[in-house]
């Protein structure tokens, strides 16, 4: 299980869409790993390179926080994630 954040779980708050995902995930119970992808959303430029692809690759959007399961199953979104996490104890 791979959760792709704009920052590192610890950096994000939990006021923060990444952090809340993380913090959902944490209360959940999940060992996941965490992809960092950087680029900021009000500076496109910023939002390029192999890890935005990636991100592409799977939602057909660049946004951030996905996470991606076991079975390559793509959960998008900060409320679909904590939504899902809930539902999903580990």
């Amino acid at each position: 299980m791979i959760l792709y954040t704009c920052g590192q779980k610890k950096m994000a708050a939990p006021v923060h869409p990444c952090g809340r995902a993380a913090k959902a995930l944490d209360d959940a119970g999940y060992d996941y790993e965490i992809e960092v992808v950087p680029g900021y959303k009000l500076m496109p430029w910023t939002r390029r390179g192999d890890a935005r692809a990636r991100i592409e690759e799977l939602t057909g959007q660049s946004d951030v926080p996905v996470l991606l399961l076991d079975d390559q199953e793509t959960v998008v979104g900060t409320g679909t994630i904590v939504d899902w996490a809930k539902a999903n104890p580990a």
